[in-house]
């Protein structure tokens, strides 16, 4: 493509400096309970990851739990996201007629109704 700009070649110390400056905006502006979440969904992905991993790599009898763990940390993660999103003060104008409590117990509900499922999926 004539007169495309070709980017510049990223270098490893121009991303360090990009990941700690984002590191460090996230650490100063994200409010607390927003971090909370943040580590939960963290632990959400771990969890999913480690299952995934030993099924791939050790078993997956029965394969009925490792389906049921897998969605049960996938269903968990959507939940929690959605969480986020309602309760983070920026996203105030999209969720104006939720309020933080309103978000909390929807995800409570959901989160009985989802495991309620992963539960008689295991047969």
């Amino acid at each position: 493509m004539a007169g495309a700009k070709a980017s510049p070649p990223t270098t490893p110390s121009s991303m360090s400096h990009t990941v700690s400056a984002l590191w460090k905006s996230y650490v100063q502006k994200t409010p607390e309970r927003l971090k909370f979440i943040d580590a939960f969904l963290t632990f959400i992905v771990l969890s999913g990851v480690f299952q995934f991993v030993y099924c791939v790599l050790v078993t997956n009898f029965p394969f009925n739990a490792f389906l049921a763990g897998f969605a049960s940390s996938v269903g968990q993660f959507v939940l929690t996201a959605s969480l986020r999103a309602q309760v983070n003060p920026e996203n105030r104008s999209e969720f104006k007629d939720v309020s933080p409590e309103r978000a909390f117990a929807d995800f409570a509900l959901g989160s009985i109704v989802l495991h309620f499922f992963v539960f008689n999926f295991l047969g």
